[in-house]
């Protein structure tokens, strides 16, 4: 049976070259027949607004079997982390893989009220659930402390830091493809 992944993308444009496109195209190219990749559009990708997103990802949500990936790039991490400590979500996740989520409230620059956590968010995430954090070391747009910082909110999580400074990874992200690939469905 094939893993089933639900990917949220960035915001921002999202066209054919803008956005989680290029690293959309990579995964479908490196994991090809392993996996059923899904990566709805989400509403207004250039003025996100959390409960557009939300009611957007529990859409996402119909038909996943039991033991589906997460995976989250830049703000589509943000939304997922909120839902998944906010809501009830069926049916069990296997994994949860952020690639470049800004931690919102950190400083000012990163202040979108409607995608901040809750205090103590982290004790209201599915049990079991495992969580990857991939950081580009010198990103430009979400730095790596931002990883740290989840990192320490999430102890049970396994930041990696990834050479450069990608954002989007437009030419792809192995060390991501090799983590689904050894992710056992429970």
């Amino acid at each position: 049976m094939k893993k089933q992944i639900l990917f949220v993308h960035s915001a921002g444009p999202q066209n054919e070259t803008q956005g989680s496109s290029g690293l959309i195209r990579y995964l479908e190219k490196e994991l090809g027949g392993e996996v059923e990749l899904r990566h709805p559009a989400m509403p207004d990708p250039e003025n996100p607004v959390y409960a557009d997103w939300e009611r957007q990802i529990i859409e996402g949500f119909t038909d996943l079997r039991e033991d589906a990936i997460l995976i989250g790039h830049s703000l589509g991490g943000s939304a997922l982390l909120k839902l998944l400590s906010e809501e009830k979500m069926e049916p069990r996740i296997s994994a949860l893989l952020l690639i470049a989520s800004p931690v919102w409230g950190m400083n000012t620059d990163w202040d979108k009220e409607d995608f901040l956590l809750a205090p103590g968010f982290s004790s209201k995430l599915p049990e079991n659930l495992d969580i990857f954090l991939f950081y580009s070391a010198h990103d430009n747009v979400v730095a790596f402390k931002h990883g740290a910082k989840y990192a320490e909110l999430l102890p049970s999580a396994r930041l990696k830091q990834i050479p450069g400074n990608s954002h989007l990874f437009e030419n792809g992200l192995p060390e991501l493809v090799e983590e689904i690939k050894r992710i056992k469905l429970k």
